[in-house]
C-alpha cells in the first residue's frame, strides 16, 4: 500500500452533522469520488477500503472508536498494510482555520486537537501529514466542545464542502509526491 488516508471523526447518527466529522465528510466525499466502498473492519475497528487511484494503492480507515481514540485504529491499519508513519495523511477538523479553508501541513504537535493527541501517542511520533479543514473557532475556549459536537450553520457547511472539494481536486498532486504543488494551489485559496 502507498498511502493509507484516515479521516477523523465520531461514529453514530447523533455526530454525523457536527464539525468534529470534518475528516469523516472528506473521507467519505473521496471514497465516493474513488467508486470505494467503506466498510466495518473489525481487526482495525474502522469503515476502511483500499482503491487504485492516482496510480497507487490507497487505503482508507475512519476509526470507529471516538474521537480521542482514534490512533488505534489507524495504527492497527497501518502495521497490517506496512505503511510507515511519513505516507499517511490524516484528515481532521481545525478550529484555528475558518471555514472554507483547507491546508496540508507535515508533522507538528496536536495543536490540543484530542485525535491528533491520540495519533501521536499511537503512531509514536508527530511526523505524519494532515489535512485541516477548517471549521471556524467559537472564540472562546470554554465553548470548544459545544461548537465542535454542533452542526455548522448552512453558509459555514457550504464553505467546509467547498474547502473539501478544493482539497480532494489536488490530492492527485501530493500523492505523487508533488505536496509542494498541492500545497502552493490549496493554500492560495
Amino acid at each position: 500500500m502507498d498511502w493509507l488516508l484516515a479521516g477523523l471523526g465520531n461514529p453514530g447518527a447523533e455526530y454525523a452533522r457536527t464539525r468534529h466529522n470534518a475528516g469523516f465528510w472528506a473521507l467519505q466525499t473521496f471514497a465516493e469520488k474513488t467508486g470505494a466502498s467503506l466498510r466495518m473492519e473489525s481487526r482495525w475497528h474502522c469503515l476502511a477500503a483500499v482503491v487504485q487511484d492516482s496510480g497507487q494503492q490507497l487505503g482508507m480507515c475512519m476509526p470507529q472508536d471516538f474521537m480521542n481514540r482514534s490512533g488505534g485504529p489507524v495504527q492497527a491499519m497501518a502495521a497490517f498494510y506496512k505503511v510507515p508513519a511519513a505516507r499517511i495523511l490524516v484528515i481532521h477538523d481545525e478550529l484555528d482555520l475558518p471555514p472554507g479553508t483547507a491546508r496540508l501541513k507535515w508533522a507538528g504537535g496536536h495543536g490540543g486537537h484530542n485525535g491528533l493527541r491520540d495519533l501521536n501517542r499511537a503512531l509514536g511520533t508527530r511526523e505524519y501529514w494532515r489535512l485541516r479543514i477548517g471549521i471556524g473557532h467559537p472564540g472562546h475556549k470554554d465553548a470548544v466542545i459545544h461548537y465542535v459536537l454542533g452542526a455548522p450553520q448552512a453558509a459555514d457547511q457550504e464553505a467546509i464542502d467547498a474547502a473539501i472539494d478544493r482539497s480532494l481536486a489536488v490530492l492527485p498532486d501530493f500523492l505523487q509526491g508533488r505536496s509542494d504543488a498541492a500545497q502552493k494551489t490549496l493554500h492560495s485559496d
